[in-house]
């Protein structure tokens, strides 16, 4: 008889030959079919990808089960997150320095976002002109109709270019609209040019600042339509926005900038000198949406600097709780 295999499932069978050897046998030859089996089960298993390992990895649903849908994209990184805040805190501190450097009482607030939808901007009452609705007339108004407690800077005519002026309200980021007067600003179109790269909206204010209602139809429109083709000629782009010199204007004035592409004539509720304000309401007081109007002026003209009109703008508007916004975020 030849030797034994020894091993656990056939252990003492030395003892036993004759009822042990072929039991090992068998539960051997059992033994390699189950492995067999199992291998056969791996193998298959592999090919169809239910093992998540290969190229068809997604797991199958089960019979009655709906196929899993494709994972929702997932958050940024922290680490993004992380480097986001981080910049709006540099930008915080950023600002604090601006308003240290400049003189401010304090920090200007920061505006809320631009409203997903943008309000009815209508003709104040009592601003209208004959057929003003029926031919589709640009609205004349003061204000924006809005709850958020902001008010909206802009700056007339182009006479003053005072560097500083750039880099104060670049430096606190604060926004304002500019309305130009070719006859001012001819000597250094590259001045509004580099207010314009700030993000600045440069519009039209007449070719000579003139007043409207006392020139015929054809001189008011070459006033207003020729301003449009300067700043196209020199900023890349016709203005959506004019305001009349004086505040002052007619239905022909209305009728020009129409034909031309003007969409809006904004004027305003006050107006911020160096040295003081002025009110066209009666309650002598800002309220939420007010365009406020000032100029391009200097110790020529002020008792002051552009920067010490924006001091006396910006302490006021902060102190009483409001942010200054985009005026074009609302149009």
């Amino acid at each position: 008889m030849g030797p034994v295999v020894q091993d656990d499932d056939n252990r003492g069978c030395s003892q036993r030959p004759r009822r042990c050897g072929r039991t090992g046998v068998r539960r051997e030859r059992g033994r390699t079919g189950i492995r067999g089996a199992l291998l056969v089960l791996a193998l298959s298993a592999l090919a169809s990808g239910c093992t998540g390992g290969g190229a068809g990895g997604a797991i199958r649903p089960a019979p009655g089960q709906q196929a899993r849908k494709a994972a929702p994209p997932q958050a940024p990184p922290a680490r993004a997150l992380h480097a986001y805040a981080g910049r709006l805190r540099a930008a915080q501190r950023a600002r604090v320095a601006a308003a240290r450097h400049w003189g401010l009482r304090k920090v200007p607030l920061t505006p809320p976002p631009p409203p997903a939808r943008k309000p009815e901007i209508t003709t104040r009452k009592g601003f209208e002109v004959d057929d003003h609705e029926e031919l589709g007339l640009p609205p004349v108004f003061t204000s924006i109709p809005t709850d958020d407690k902001v008010v909206f800077l802009t700056v007339d005519d182009g006479a003053e270019k005072d560097p500083a002026f750039l880099r104060m309200m670049n430096e606190l980021k604060v926004p304002y609209t500019a309305f130009l007067s070719d006859y001012l600003i001819k000597d250094d179109y590259g001045y509004f040019k580099k207010m314009r790269d700030l993000g600045v909206s440069l519009n039209n204010h007449t070719l000579h600042h003139l007043y409207l209602p006392g020139l015929s139809y054809a001189r008011q429109k070459h006033e207003i339509c020729g301003m449009q083709e300067v700043m196209r000629r020199q900023y890349g782009e016709r203005p959506a926005y004019l305001r009349p010199p004086y505040g002052d204007y007619n239905r022909d004035t209305l009728r020009a900038a129409k034909s031309c592409g003007v969409r809006y004539a904004p004027l305003w509720d006050e107006e911020v000198f160096v040295d003081h304000w002025e009110y066209r309401e009666e309650d002598q007081d800002l309220h939420p949406g007010d365009i406020v109007l000032t100029h391009f002026r200097g110790r020529g003209d002020w008792k002051g600097t552009m920067p010490d009109m924006v001091r006396r703008f910006l302490d006021k508007v902060t102190a009483k709780g409001y942010a200054v916004a985009r005026l074009e975020d609302y149009l």
